[in-house]
């Protein structure tokens, strides 16, 4: 019955700079103490970010093949390419290693592992079928940004070139 057991994959670990890093941060004669959090992927410096993509790849295999059960469990081979996937699975990797510190945490994890499919699936919408077979597609074209007014570096909006041309007009 043991044999069973054996064959579980341990979860990836974390990078070795991003490990030294946060020893670092968790010093508190440290001078980065006040840097990013890790899983805040968008405010890591290019040093920090240069493991992440692999690791986080690594997670997200270990998490498919540990608990995607059903094809809406699946996170996508693209999720990269999903901006908010990438946060919340930066997120969700790094408060793993937090939660397998005491029994309830872990079970708390895994509530957090729910909520995560659960808005892996919202952000994905029918899109999220092709994705988990290898057709990603960028975000339809219907839901694009580029309507919203871009900014100047003062602040100010800048107007579209379609709005630009009405007020010729």
């Amino acid at each position: 019955m043991t044999e069973t057991l054996t064959r579980f994959e341990p979860f990836p670990e974390p990078p070795a700079l991003i490990l030294e890093y946060i020893a670092e941060r968790s010093t508190e004669e440290s001078v980065t103490a006040d840097g990013p959090a890790p899983w805040d992927i968008g405010a890591l410096s290019a040093e920090l970010i240069e493991p992440m993509p692999a690791w986080l790849d690594s997670v997200c295999r270990w998490l498919n093949r540990t608990y995607a059960w059903q094809p809406q469990d699946v996170i996508p081979p693209c999720w990269a390419k999903h901006e908010g996937l990438a946060y919340e699975i930066a997120a969700l990797a790094f408060a793993r290693g937090d939660a397998y510190a005491e029994a309830g945490s872990s079970v708390i994890w895994h509530e957090q592992y729910d909520r995560f499919l659960t808005r892996m699936n919202k952000t994905l919408g029918k899109a999220g079928d092709e994705c988990r077979v290898g057709q990603h597609e960028d975000r339809p074209a219907r839901f694009q940004l580029a309507a919203w007014p871009t900014r100047t570096d003062g602040g100010r909006e800048e107007k579209s070139g379609t709005q630009r041309v009405k007020e010729l007009a």
